[in-house]
């Protein structure tokens, strides 16, 4: 029988996360079950985590995704529940998991196992875990179920996370299961649609500073390009700008002065 996971919604909802982070829990058999993302310390939420694994044969370990808040605002208290270790790419990024987990580690999932996979970008210490059989993805927040992932700089880089897109890309994928919004069965597609979608912000922003030679600041390239966004979310906006003109400024195709204002190279 191949493995089976769950999602249980965590009670966080936000304008950052949506309905709320969906929490895994999958796998069963002499190894247990693992919870990835066990994303709140609500104890009903909590609950819900210990019951999902029960018929699985108990939850043996924690994977984190990466260290958002988010992501692990649980992992503590599950931890300390279940007598459990917490696992995550590395301490630096999730200073309280217990052990470090490298890119291409195997973690057994009944009958199928997952594969820890590195995909930076989002942030600098990202995993997803494939489930290898079935070819399910457990992607954190490289994509989302719906709209787009926030890149915010230096934890965040644009090339990086087109890599890692890439990387995905070469893979046969048959669902993905994010970490907000719905599962994606068409996981291809979708790949295609986040890079168009990066690459055509990325040639927005240089239309933008091709028309001002004396340089512009990254709020009036919001301004411009962003002019269908509600306002309150420019700031966040521009947090994605500057994420684009830092892997512009590394490809030697802008540059920036004072800390603030950017030209284009000529």
């Amino acid at each position: 029988m191949l493995a089976t996971y769950t999602t249980i919604l965590a009670p966080n909802a936000s304008m950052m996360t949506g309905a709320g982070t969906n929490t895994i829990v999958v796998g069963s058999g002499v190894e247990g079950a693992t919870v990835i993302d066990p994303a709140d310390d609500n104890p009903e939420h909590l609950e819900a985590i210990i019951r999902a694994g029960e018929p699985r044969g108990d939850i043996r370990r924690i994977l984190i995704t990466h260290g958002h808040p988010d992501h692990l605002g649980g992992a503590e208290a599950l931890r300390k529940m279940l007598g459990i270790h917490i696992y995550a790419f590395s301490r630096k990024g999730v200073p309280c998991a217990d052990e470090e987990l490298p890119d291409g580690m195997q973690i057994p999932a009944g009958d199928d196992c997952l594969r820890a996979i590195h995909t930076p970008g989002h942030r600098f210490d990202h995993l997803c875990f494939l489930l290898e059989k079935q070819r399910i993805l457990f992607a954190g927040d490289l994509v989302a179920g719906s709209g787009t992932v926030v890149i915010i700089p230096p934890e965040g880089d644009v090339l990086a996370y087109l890599n890692s897109l890439q990387l995905l890309q070469r893979m046969e994928l048959k669902e993905i299961v994010p970490a907000h919004g719905p599962i994606i069965t068409n996981p291809q597609e979708l790949l295609t649609t986040y890079i168009t979608h990066r690459l055509q912000r990325e040639q927005q922003i240089l239309a933008v500073l091709q028309q001002y030679p004396e340089g512009i600041e990254p709020m009036s390239i919001v301004k411009q390009i962003y002019h269908d966004v509600d306002v309150q979310l420019h700031q966040m906006a521009m947090q994605s700008v500057k994420a684009h003109l830092l892997k512009l400024e590394q490809e030697h195709k802008v540059y920036e002065t004072n800390g603030t204002t950017w030209y284009l190279t000529r």
